[in-house]
């Protein structure tokens, strides 16, 4: 009960139940931010060699969003507390319109990466916003589960997205197909405007000093984790298009299209499950599916590999990224689940970049397949670390 309280008297009517006008309206404007975000993530090394991009030069342009996003995220944060949700969810929204909308007019590369950083930082104010928003609304009895409902809205996109926007830029130019998808979060905009987002209060800086403020320190144990996991995201999202294109292997749509369903297969059990039991049900089988995954697209034998890699990592994945996002926010203080939620993405965001601009090296030295291997090495590490952390708790 101490904990309901915690979230204040403005959440006291939804307490019981999940499905509230909010949550509803922040799953829809999350639909369809990601929907736009993810026919962009297939698209833009298409894009990048057009302009007569190398695979170096992909990883950068790739990266850069990331690590824009990651150093706003923990100001985002602070602001969420400070100045209010909505403030920081519709400015980043703004900022992510505006930049998606002109990446087609862009006549250079230099041009198109100081614009992906510009989008980072409206990415990175926007989702550290949207997670916290859903964390507002739904019971913190039912976190794991509401969680995962919420994250289910962007994988419902991400089942359409790849397919959609691997689709139109083989029938329209670059300049019009970003501007659809730069319509869609402006589509997102209304929903969010009817959002009665939770408002910031006034606090006294601690004496720990502004910098340690701006992150939470009870979340860095699934933030650590989370880094080494979404390690793999750069190598998937950005060159599986190129490296099945190399292998001959028909499919790369279906790939997006079946990964986005076994997430979705995973967010009908795993939240509760991560409520009842805990991250120990949930962490470890998940990564082990992750690491297979990796390993068979290291290989790829084929379109039928491709595909039962996409479901592995999927149901993996699906299940393990809304345990460790509720495990870090369940952490934090009631005052700072906005701090845990920026600290939780900005490792994500860090893998992620990392894994970008690394697997761009390592595929111009090694080869495509190299990536994967990297990327499933990654994942072991990240279950040999679970296994210390928790003895360690279980130690104290």
């Amino acid at each position: 009960m101490s904990e309901q309280v915690q979230h204040g008297v403005s959440q006291h009517a939804v307490k019981e139940r999940i499905w509230t006008r909010d949550f509803i309206l922040i799953c829809i404007a999350n639909f369809l931010i990601f929907l736009g975000f993810q026919m962009t993530l297939p698209t833009i090394s298409l894009y990048v060699k057009e302009l007569g991009g190398s695979d170096q030069l992909i990883g950068f342009v790739v990266g850069i969003f990331t690590f824009s996003a990651l150093l706003i995220r923990p100001f985002a944060g602070k602001a969420l507390e400070t100045r209010g949700r909505g403030l920081v969810y519709i400015g980043g929204l703004i900022v992510v319109i505006l930049t998606v909308g002109t990446f087609g007019f862009l006549a250079s590369i230099a041009l198109l990466f100081l614009m992906r950083i510009m989008q980072g930082f409206g990415w990175g104010c926007l989702t550290t916003a949207s997670g916290t928003v859903a964390s507002d609304v739904v019971p913190s009895t039912r976190r794991g589960e509401g969680l995962g409902y919420f994250g289910l809205s962007g994988n419902l996109a991400m089942a359409m997205g790849p397919s959609i926007g691997l689709a139109l830029v083989a029938v329209l130019p670059f300049n019009q197909f970003f501007l659809i998808c730069a319509a869609l979060p402006a589509c997102a905009l209304l929903a969010a405007s009817q959002i009665r987002f939770k408002k910031g209060v006034v606090k006294k800086a601690p004496a720990g000093g502004k910098l340690l403020d701006l992150y939470e320190m009870s979340s860095l144990k699934p933030s650590i984790l989370a880094f080494f996991i979404t390690f793999t995201f750069g190598g998937i999202a950005t060159f599986l298009p190129l490296y099945t294109a190399q292998k001959g292997v028909e499919g790369i749509q279906w790939y997006f299209l079946v990964y986005a369903v076994s997430v979705m297969l995973t967010r009908t059990f795993a939240g509760q499950l991560y409520d009842r039991k805990g991250h120990k049900a949930v962490f470890l089988p998940g990564t082990l599916l992750v690491v297979i995954a990796m390993f068979l697209l290291s290989w790829m034998p084929g379109t039928t590999g491709l595909l039962i890699a996409a479901f592995l990592y999927g149901f993996g994945f699906g299940s393990v990224q809304p345990a460790l996002q509720a495990w870090a926010i369940d952490q934090a203080p009631a005052d700072r689940k906005g701090m845990a939620n920026a600290t939780f993405y900005s490792f994500f965001d860090l893998g992620i970049g990392i894994g970008a601009i690394s697997f761009g090296q390592i595929a111009h030295s090694f080869g495509y397949g190299s990536i994967y291997m990297t990327a499933g090495f990654s994942v072991i590490m990240a279950m040999i670390l679970y296994v210390v952390m928790t003895k360690e708790k279980a130690v104290k």
